[in-house]
């Protein structure tokens, strides 16, 4: 097994901050401000569980040219150092009172004075990550700077993925693939499910995951009904239909797939979901090619989900990104129109409602390449395995 290098090469970073200066000065902006995790993880390197805690926040600035200016609390300036960034300005946080907004200020004042245009994410699935009166504060006191959405310009860049990163998402997906593999002897008749949950939380890091800081499912005679509640003590029985969900990580980075399987035995009606759900898979797979659309990936799982259930388990979507974050831009729906291209990683994860309130969801990760999506996750089973 050979795992690939942590980190980035600063190359990297210098590509990602290149790109976005391109995208800047095609919209006339002059820079971006970026202050939550992935993004600011995304173009400086600075990789850390330390933003779990909001009592402070981060700040990054990407100006049109130069590199990236960091402007952080000090306890973060170390490990700051250690990455490509270099103009590194810190304050003693948590300060309530100026809580880094003065360091601000001083940045962005020079681009105020000019009647410049700075970028702040401002779309679906982002938010701003500090608090909203020292944000008021800030816009206050830079009175002639405009602040435009930067989302697109973000989102863009962060939707294709370099070699370096799709070289990380394929190790994580072995190792949740290898996880997954060994449920057949980790669960039983009689187990608890939330001891499964912690079996399969340790199997992940046994594997070599970083953390398994997602995982979810469920189990149920015949079906289950929800795939979000915490486990319970619920054992194991015959005839249940087990789902497991995991999002593990390794240096950063996210598989988000399932697996289902059936307990001593399967019902005819879990099986022929079983089916329609992997062959859904099977069509969307063949359609994740360069120059189709997030909306072309919906239909050709739905057309195959309509064989039986019209709604497809009406969860909104039938998958989405994948990366840094455990979900990512876009989203495979009936609305999104986002061009699929070559190096997106994604998710297909058809679902369907069958029986008396019963769903079934089958979820597999992606790389899509000139000639079409080669599989990160390995392939499940085309059907229902039973324990």
């Amino acid at each position: 097994m050979n795992v690939p290098p942590r980190g980035f090469h600063k190359e990297e970073f210098a590509a990602r901050s290149a790109a976005a200066q391109a995208k800047m000065a095609q919209t006339g902006m002059a820079g971006l401000l970026l202050t939550t995790e992935p993004e600011v993880r995304y173009f400086s390197g600075f990789h850390t569980l330390f933003w779990q805690s909001p009592t402070r926040p981060w700040f990054l600035f990407v100006p049109a040219t130069g590199k990236p200016i960091a402007i952080i609390p000090e306890i973060g300036a170390d490990l700051m150092r250690r990455t490509w960034i270099t103009d590194i300005r810190t304050w003693s946080a948590p300060a309530p009172a100026d809580d880094g907004i003065g360091l601000l200020t001083d940045l962005l004042t020079p681009y105020a004075e000019r009647g410049e245009t700075i970028g702040l994410m401002k779309g679906h699935e982002t938010h701003l990550r500090m608090p909203l009166g020292d944000y008021e504060r800030l816009m206050t006191g830079l009175k002639g700077l405009a602040i435009a959405d930067a989302t697109q310009i973000v989102r863009g860049l962060r939707m294709v993925k370099s070699e370096a990163e799709i070289e990380k998402l394929a190790h994580i997906c072995a190792i949740g693939s290898r996880t997954f593999s060994r449920v057949p002897e980790i669960a039983h008749e009689g187990q608890p499910l939330e001891d499964l949950f912690r079996a399969c939380r340790r199997e992940g890091l046994a594997q070599g995951a970083d953390d398994v800081p997602y995982l979810v499912g469920g189990a149920d005679n015949g079906g289950y009904h929800d795939v979000i509640s915490p486990p319970s003590r619920r054992p194991l029985a015959r005839g249940d239909i087990l789902m497991l969900d995991t999002g593990a990580n390794w240096d950063g980075y996210f598989c988000d797939f399932d697996r289902n399987w059936a307990i001593g035995s399967a019902d005819d009606a879990s099986r022929r979901a079983y089916d329609v759900l992997w062959r859904a898979t099977e069509a969307g797979i063949a359609a994740a090619r360069p120059g189709a659309t997030c909306r072309d990936l919906f239909h050709a799982m739905q057309n195959v989900i309509a064989e039986l259930d019209d709604e497809g388990g009406d969860v909104g979507r039938l998958g989405h990104g994948l990366g840094m974050q455990l979900t990512e831009w876009p989203s495979h729906t009936s609305w999104d129109k986002t061009e699929i291209t070559e190096n997106m990683v994604l998710t297909l994860e058809p679902s369907l409602g069958y029986g008396e309130g019963r769903i079934m969801v089958h979820e597999e990760n992606i790389v899509v390449r000139a000639g079409g999506a080669d599989l990160l996750s390995e392939r499940a089973a085309p059907e229902l395995p039973i324990i």
